[in-house]
């Protein structure tokens, strides 16, 4: 696993820690309806003020492209934050100049502060020197605890980690060990599922995977289109018949590499999709001309569960089927159900990301069984791609 300083590592006492968090959450009416991502740092900023430390927020909100929007301020998630902590959180309106430096250097030991939107300086994406040479004359330390952001190379992400003493936040630590555990340095054999409704979408990621896990399991719409390339007739499906010699390529490198790829052998089938639809399942060459399949079958279902009973890692991205809607959740639902059980007997290790992943698993009920679960997105499939993260590999040369 790449090395990288955490907050263990340094010396914080009496010390501005500018902390990179990210607390992007939605918000109504200016209040804030889902606190997930404001619940995860607490631990971090916590363990920097026993470290000693006096954390300095650093965050982005919307896409304000370099200019001030009043409506994407994160005044409006301060409220939120203070809940969160059990403290009051100094709101620092400016991100440079002798009003930013006097606010921080006002600061004492036990405090907490936040900056305004970063993303209000066009220097922020523009990962500018500059930019991040005043932020970084406000503090002492860097933390960087936004793994969800660490994909992008922005001022606050990467240029903060070569010019500050640098570590990794207690979320970041937990992502990039899990991750670790998954991809980087897995116990096998490994299996991955990959759903979705587009292979053109994860074509880098469909082949790092083949040459990185033993067992790969395509469902969702994706299914579809490698049933297609193999001559299988899906009526009405969403297929990309386009991409019919890319998947084709891509079975022919995993039979190369010696990935054991597990597409549906039956199928659900109905007319139309909405909930409550008349269905039926069939073998998977048995779709009707005027039907849609929306879900994998039971018999596939049983071949999913036999591999996770034999499979000691499990990554996963993307449901089985139309798991919004009822009877089509089914597949997406057992298979969850069949890794969380298994990693509660402590016989595999399962993580899982991507935004429809991690709505198809709260919907199962599972997702608190899971070994670990990123709500990082983009951040998640760009690992998974095998893709440098700008803000992590900063991480590791900081530590050098």
């Amino acid at each position: 696993m790449a090395d990288f300083k955490t907050i263990d590592d340094l010396d914080l006492d009496g010390k501005v820690v500018l902390t990179r968090v990210d607390i992007n959450v939605p918000v109504e009416d200016g209040r804030v309806t889902d606190t997930t991502r404001i619940d995860k740092i607490v631990p971090t900023v916590k363990d920097i003020q026993d470290a000693g430390g006096i954390p300095v927020l650093l965050a982005h909100f919307g896409r304000p492209k370099g200019q001030v929007v009043e409506s994407m301020s994160l005044r409006q998630v301060v409220p939120a934050l203070e809940q969160a902590l059990g403290q009051p959180v100094t709101f620092i309106e400016t991100l440079t100049g002798g009003a930013a430096k006097r606010a921080v250097a006002a600061l004492k030991p036990g405090d907490v502060a936040l900056m305004e939107n970063l993303r209000f300086h066009e220097g922020e994406e523009g990962n500018d020197q500059t930019f991040a040479a005043s932020l970084a004359a406000m503090g002492q330390v860097y933390i960087n605890d936004a793994f969800s952001a660490s994909h992008r190379a922005h001022a606050s992400t990467e240029q903060l980690a070569h010019i500050m003493t640098a570590g990794a936040g207690r979320l970041m630590e937990a992502e990039l060990k899990a991750l670790d555990a998954a991809l980087g340095n897995p116990e096998r054999p490994v299996a991955a599922v990959v759903g979705g409704a587009k292979v053109s979408t994860k074509l880098e990621l469909l082949d790092n995977l083949t040459r990185k896990v033993d067992h790969l399991v395509i469902g969702g719409g994706m299914a579809n289109t490698f049933l297609v390339a193999q001559g299988v007739e899906v009526g009405k499906s969403l297929a990309e018949r386009d991409m019919a010699d890319t998947a084709r390529a891509i079975l022919d490198n995993a039979a190369e590499v010696g990935c054991t790829i597990y597409l549906p052998t039956d199928i659900v089938v109905a007319r139309e999709f909405k909930a409550g639809a008349e269905s039926e399942v069939l073998p998977v060459d048995q779709c009707p001309a005027d039907a849609m399949i929306l879900d994998a079958g039971p018999e596939t279902v049983t071949a999913i569960k036999d591999l996770f009973g034999r499979c000691k890692t499990l990554i996963w991205n993307g449901p089985l089927g139309a798991f919004e809607i009822e009877p089509f959740d089914r597949a997406t639902n057992e298979a969850a159900q069949a890794a969380a059980e298994a990693t509660r007997a402590g016989t595999l290790i399962s993580v899982a990301g991507g935004g429809d992943t991690v709505a198809a698993l709260n919907r199962a009920g599972v997702a608190d069984d899971f070994t670990f679960i990123s709500t990082a997105g983009g951040a998640f499939l760009e690992w998974m791609e095998g893709k440098e993260l700008p803000g992590v590999a900063a991480l590791v040369a900081a530590a050098r």
